[in-house]
């Protein structure tokens, strides 16, 4: 597989790539709840917050890379099709 192909086939679908985008990003606020809670309260809402985090991170970056791919691709030229 090129890089090109790679390209074209994580920005194939834009708008999945938004809905993981915002979920990862929803998931982080929600660790960096768990984090502000846990300066507050008890220390374990930290590690909660952190567990969450890690996943979210993860989770929001290839929702970006989707977004990046599809408008890289319109950039580069078009896939030649084969007949």
């Amino acid at each position: 597989m090129t890089v090109r192909n790679l390209i074209y086939k994580l920005g194939s679908n834009p708008k999945r790539s938004v809905k993981y985008f915002i979920a990862g990003l929803l998931l982080c606020c929600v660790a960096g709840g768990f984090i502000a809670l846990g300066y507050y309260h008890h220390h374990l809402y930290q590690v909660i917050g952190l567990a969450i985090a890690l996943p979210a991170i993860l989770i929001m970056a290839y929702g970006y890379l989707g977004i990046f791919a599809n408008r890289f691709a319109q950039v580069i030229q078009p896939k030649k099709r084969r007949f």
